[in-house]
Parts: C-alpha cells; structure tokens; sequence
C-alpha cells in the first residue's frame, strides 16, 4: 500500500478510535473521563507534534488529531455542565502542559549510566518538550478560552436547542483552531522548518484540525445523548454556571 494511501486511511481511523474512546470513557467515566481524557491528550499530542507527516502530500504533523479532539472535550463539559466545568476542563489542560514541562526537563537532567542507550532519543524528543510544549499550552490557553466563550454566546442565543448543537459546536471549534493553530505552529516551528515548510505546516494542520472539527460533530450528539447525571443535576449545574 502506498505510503500516501496508508496514512490518509490512518488518519480518518485515528478521528473514529481517539473521539469513540473519548465517548467510552465519557460513558464509564462521567465528566471525570473528559477530565482524564483531555491530560492524556494534550500529553500524547506535544509528543506527537514533533513527528512531521504527510498527508495528502501535505505536510503536518502527528499530534493533530489528539489535540483537536480536546476541543470535543470542552465542547461536551459546555453542553452537558456548564461553563465553569469547560473552563475546569482548560485549567485541566493548563496544569498537565506545566507539569509535562517541569517532568521532562528533571529526566534529562540526570547523568545516564554507562550502559544507558536511551539518553540520546529522550534528548531529541525531550528536548523539544520546553518549545512545543509552551506553544501547545499558549495555543491551548488562547483557544479553549475562546471556545469556551463563543459557545456559551451561541447557547445563549440558541438555548438548550438540540437541533442547534451542530452550530454551537461548529462554529465555536472552527474559530479557536484558528487561533491555536496560528500559536503553536508559529512558536513551535518558526525558523526551525524553511518558509515553504513552515506555511504548509500552518496551512495543512487547521485544515486537518478542522476536518477533526467537523468529524466530531456526531460525537457530541452522542455525549449529549448519554444519561450520565440525573436532569436534576443537570439543571442545578447550568444554574450554577
């Protein structure tokens, strides 16, 4: 199978495993799955964005999936919580960039013994934890926070509207991913890649985010459906928020 065709396959794969496995623990879970899901993550994708690919004969990077689908992520704590969950969802978020830095960069800082082989790699991929990991977390600050605020404007202009939970969703993901992907790609790679690299990096990962976007529309419909807390808490926590 071509290299071509096996990561586009790959790719559509990944948004159909990581975003079931998101509703699966959402379903086992409640909220505290989104909570476990959104650390994982945002983990996995800093390590994961250091990785270049090509899809489509277009280059991106690795971690696109993952980090998109956190997103989903806020989106559900909107709809089904409120938004003080969504926003306890970001700081979520926030904590585990900041302690994947501070984790990483004491790992490297011990002297390897001698009959050691994996100090080099953890190097490569661990070195550029600080710069990736910084970009995701400015990204990540910026966009969830402005996820978060157009979709509680929509929700309260469409209300507790299912047939308008495509919109909120939609609309609300499209326009942070804009804003993350301007943040990440521009502190993560800037002058590391040539000009032409790097605007197709720019340019190819908010598409593919945004294909992620608009893949997890049924996802959320989906989280929505699940009976994980009563209507009256439900209620009681929109009130709240």
């Amino acid at each position: 199978m071509p290299d071509i065709v096996f990561n586009a396959l790959l790719f559509f794969l990944s948004i159909a495993l990581f975003l079931t496995l998101l509703i699966l623990v959402y379903k086992l879970l409640g909220k505290s799955g989104i909570y476990a899901y959104i650390a994982f993550a945002t983990i996995l994708a800093n390590i994961a964005a250091c990785k270049s690919i090509e899809l489509f004969s277009l280059t991106t990077t690795a971690g696109s999936v993952l980090y998109a689908s956190t997103f989903l992520c806020t989106d559900i704590l909107s709809e089904k919580y409120g938004k003080k969950e969504a926003q306890r969802g970001v700081i979520l978020g926030i904590v585990t960039n900041v302690l994947w830095i501070i984790g990483t960069q004491v790992i490297l800082m011990f002297i390897p013994s001698s009959s050691d082989t994996f100090q080099g790699s953890l190097n490569i991929v661990f070195g550029m934890v600080p710069r990736v990991t910084i970009a995701s977390l400015a990204g990540f600050i910026v966009s969830q926070t402005v996820d978060v605020v157009i979709y509680h404007a929509i929700w309260r202009k469409t209300g507790n509207n299912k047939t308008k939970l495509w919109l909120r969703n939609n609309v609300a993901t499209l326009i942070a991913q804009a804003f993350d992907t301007g943040i990440f790609v521009t502190i993560s790679f800037i002058f590391v890649y040539d000009w032409p690299t790097f605007f197709s990096i720019l340019g190819t990962t908010y598409l593919f985010k945004a294909i992620v976007a608009l893949c997890d529309t049924p996802f959320c419909y989906w989280a929505r459906s699940l009976n994980t807390i009563s209507k009256e808490d439900q209620k009681l926590e929109r009130k709240e928020n």
